[in-house]
């Protein structure tokens, strides 16, 4: 039997590597490999799917270089500093909502480097009260950089969700995305087409101004899930730029419901990655 004891961490060190947030049951970042995909969007609206599903959800912007859910969330308060030096999330449309937004109001884009990103990552989850919830999703900058490694080193994510649209320079970033979860060991909860088509509301026909059918095709060639196809929707923007997301609708809007079959595809995709325990992913590169 002794001879198994080097295997235990000695008491009272606290183990290196990621650590969970306490209360909160899945933490999904969204990312892109490039911007200008929807990325917030897709971020903001099934963040409030899954919250009128029932689920206590929280929306955090990791977005340090645009961070465009204040936005959207119509909100712009200062957060309160709670009990030790705790960060107290906004509340926005029944969401936990924090933003580095509000931190810098404005359009001064920060100019950050690798350290000072690390730390205020690592701020944002371990000196928040996120209290319990049952999903965090996190809106990562696009691109596979400093920040999306930054998180994977300070929290363990549950998976990650990919965000691209239908044109051929979208789906090669998606597919770097891809590679980069995978290369750190992050489970893809799975691909969303954003842009997939554009329906004329005159004529109701669909006209597909990206091309049509890549995302399916990347997330086969990948053997990952495709969650959604969300259509060009002229509503989604304005919902969105008017800081009232579309799904705030509720599931039967035509405009708000492929949001609702994307998040109960998320919610699906986390109970599998989840019952895995995480195991299904670790190829040996």
């Amino acid at each position: 039997m002794g001879s198994h004891s080097h295997m235990h961490t000695p008491q009272g060190q606290r183990p290196a590597g990621p650590q969970p947030i306490p209360g909160v049951d899945a933490i999904i970042a969204v990312g892109s490999g490039k911007g200008g995909v929807g990325k917030t969007t897709i971020s903001v609206n099934l963040a409030i799917a899954l919250s009128k599903m029932g689920y206590s959800v929280g929306l955090l912007d990791a977005d340090v270089y645009g961070p465009n859910i204040p936005l959207m969330m119509g909100t712009s308060a200062t957060p309160r500093l709670v009990g030790e030096n705790q960060i107290e999330p906004l509340e926005a449309h029944g969401l936990k909502v924090l933003s580095v937004g509000f931190l810098n109001p404005g359009d001064k884009p920060l100019i950050w480097r690798g350290p000072m990103l690390h730390q205020i990552i690592r701020q944002f989850l371990e000196q928040v009260a996120w209290g319990q919830l049952d999903y965090l999703i996190i809106d990562l900058p696009p691109g596979t950089g400093d920040v999306a490694i930054s998180l994977i080193q300070t929290v363990p994510l549950t998976g990650a969700i990919v965000v691209t649209t239908p044109s051929d320079v979208s789906l090669q970033d998606g597919r770097k995305a891809i590679e980069m979860f995978r290369q750190v060991k992050v489970d893809i909860v799975g691909l969303v087409e954003n842009m997939s088509s554009f329906v004329c509301p005159h004529c109701n026909q669909e006209i597909d101004i990206f091309s049509k059918g890549g995302g399916a095709r990347t997330a086969e060639q990948f053997g990952v899930p495709l969650l959604g196809q969300i259509n060009l929707d002229p509503d989604v923007r304005q919902g969105g730029d008017q800081g009232k997301p579309v799904t705030l609708m509720g599931e039967r809007s035509s405009h708000a419901r492929p949001f609702f079959d994307f998040a109960q595809k998320v919610i699906d995709r986390t109970q599998e990655i989840k019952a895995a325990g995480g195991e299904d992913v670790i190829q040996v590169q």
